[in-house]
This record gives C-alpha cells, structure tokens and sequence, in this order.
C-alpha cells in the first residue's frame, strides 16, 4: 500500500478557545467553524452544556460543509496551545441593568478565567467579550501580564455595526454600502464619528440633517439596552458574535483589517493606562497598529470622557477584587 512521504506528519489546525457556552459563545463557536477559520474548543462550568452544543455542531459538519473539530470541555487543560482566546464567560444584562451593573458579579470570572487560560496557552491572543467591556479587558490584560499587541476588547466593531445598520435603514440603502466608526467605551458614552460615516464615500452629513444624525446616534448608543428591554430574558449574540468573527479572522488570515477595538493606550489621543476603543489594525501577531485620527476639540472630549468613566469603573473593580482575595 502507497503512503505519502508526509503521512506521518500531523498537520496542525489554528485553534480558537472561546470561554462561555452561553449565546454569545455558543453562536461564535458555530460562526467560526462554519467559516472554516479554526478548530473550536468551547469551555464553560456547567458541566454537559458545552459537551452537548460542541456535539449538536459537529453534527451539522456535513451539512454546513465544513470539517472543524469543535470541542466542548469544562477543562482548561482541553484549551492547551490556543491561538487565540475569546471570554464571553459572565453574566448578561438584564432590563433595566446597565453594563456597569455587571462589574461586581463579572470581574472575579474573567479574571479567574483569563488565568487559567494563559496557563495552558502563553503564546495566545485574547479577545474579551464580557461586560462592562473595557474594564474587564484590563482587568484581563492584568492577570495575564500580556504585552498590549495580544489582547484586545471587542466593542467598537459591533457598535460601528449597529450604527451602519441604522443610517442604513434611515436611508433604505444597501448596509453593505455603509461605513462607520464608533469609538470610546463601549456604553453610554461611546463616541460615533458621523464625519467617519459614509454611504459608497459619500459622508452621510451630507445625506441627513443633524436632527436626524443624532437620533441615529443615540439609538446606536442604546443598541444593547433596546435589545435587552424587547428580549426581558437575555441580550444580543447574533450580532456580537459576528463582531468577534471579523476580529478572529482578521487575525488568524492576517488580513490587517482597520477596525475599532478597546485597546491598551500609552499616550495615544492624549490617553494613558486605559483601554478604550479606537481604529486599530488587527494581524498575525494582534494589534499591529493603533491609527491616530485627526478629532476636532469635541470629538476629542467625548473620548476623554469615556475613558474617564472606564478609569472610575476599572478602580471600582480592583477595590471589589481587593475585597473578595480579603
């Protein structure tokens, strides 16, 4: 019988470790396997849920016409030589609840999670998902000791999304043909850039009067909390979970995409020690870039207002992780 010269060798598939089988992670587990960009291992504590999702997605392999293992464990040890780590792990909004309410209940988990997880894989870049966003990417970024390139949040690609998508509807034109850029916290005071948003190049200041602008603002502002009020059970994941996709394929395939993303900033926009959200190139090795757009007085304000409200959750934060470690 004929083997090949390299039929021995193992071929080595990317590895995407995605930390809560909830919506979130559950729907970005399907979405990166059936986009064929790596082999998934889906963790969580609940024992047999990410057993039985991994199970229930691998099963529609044939179907979706893909072939990525997708893994589902309670184990970190299962997480070992990850490329890259996504933490949705954490609890959800509900009605009434605003991102920060999550701080007390979320910071032990990410934490805890982004420890165990660096363990297993040291040469991993982390994306985190979970709520408030930009503080629990610092307090990740804190725990792992990582260089700023390899960990990121993912906030700005999703409420850029929502942004396009509701200029879009407005003016009943393709979303494809939109583009935009949200920067900030991902919050309340997140900051759209309406000068950054165009329809095929064409700025949409010159599409709709201000009026109109800013309703479109403030709805994207409020794109979580309205999806939470209509749901009462539970948040948005079909969405976020794209946005996390774009970040993870944009870094497996070095695509070198410019997308918003909380980063870690050491002068940048006259900001220091925060993660914030702002237009950075995502490649290889992570954030291979933090771009420096050119923000009128105003513009530049609002960004430092969010990111002063990111610092004053980020000490409330440390202060209840202090307490509970007491």
């Amino acid at each position: 019988m004929y083997h090949s010269p390299s039929s021995s060798i193992l071929c080595h598939s990317p590895r995407v470790t995605v930390i809560g089988a909830g919506r979130v992670g559950s729907t970005l587990a399907q979405r990166i396997a059936e986009k064929n960009l790596a082999d998934v291992v889906l963790l969580d504590i609940v024992e047999g849920i990410p057993q039985g999702l991994a199970l229930d997605l691998m099963e529609a392999r044939g179907l979706e016409l893909h072939h990525r293992k997708i893994i589902g464990t309670n184990n970190y040890a299962d997480t070992t030589g990850s490329e890259i780590v996504v933490i949705t792990a954490g609890f959800p909004r509900k009605p009434g609840m605003s991102r920060d309410d999550l701080l007390r209940t979320n910071a032990k988990i990410v934490v805890e999670a982004a420890k165990k997880a660096i363990a297993h894989s040291p040469d991993a870049i982390f994306i985190v998902v979970t709520n408030p966003l930009d503080v629990m990417t610092y307090l990740a970024w804190q725990a792992t000791g990582l260089p700023r390139a390899r960990i990121m949040g993912m906030a700005g690609v999703l409420d850029s999304a929502r942004f396009e998508t509701f200029i879009a509807m407005e003016l009943g034109v393709l979303p494809g043909d939109v583009k935009a850029m949200v920067m900030g916290s991902h919050g309340d005071l997140m900051v759209p850039l309406p000068r950054y948003a165009t329809v095929n190049g064409i700025p949409i200041t010159q599409l709709l009067d201000a009026a109109t602008i800013e309703r479109l603002i403030e709805r994207t502002r409020n794109g979580g909390a309205e999806i939470v009020e209509l749901m009462h059970t539970g948040g948005a994941f079909f969405a976020p979970a794209s946005a996390t996709c774009v970040m993870v394929e944009s870094i497996l395939l070095n695509q070198s995409r410019l997308l918003p993303v909380a980063a870690y900033l050491q002068g940048e926009y006259g900001l220091n020690d925060v993660f914030i959200g702002v237009p950075c190139r995502l490649g290889c090795g992570g954030i291979a870039e933090v771009l420096e757009l050119s923000l009128t007085e105003e513009e530049t304000q609002a960004l430092h207002l969010s990111a002063e409200s990111v610092r004053r959750n980020i000490d409330k934060a440390q202060e209840i992780l202090t307490n509970v470690s007491k």
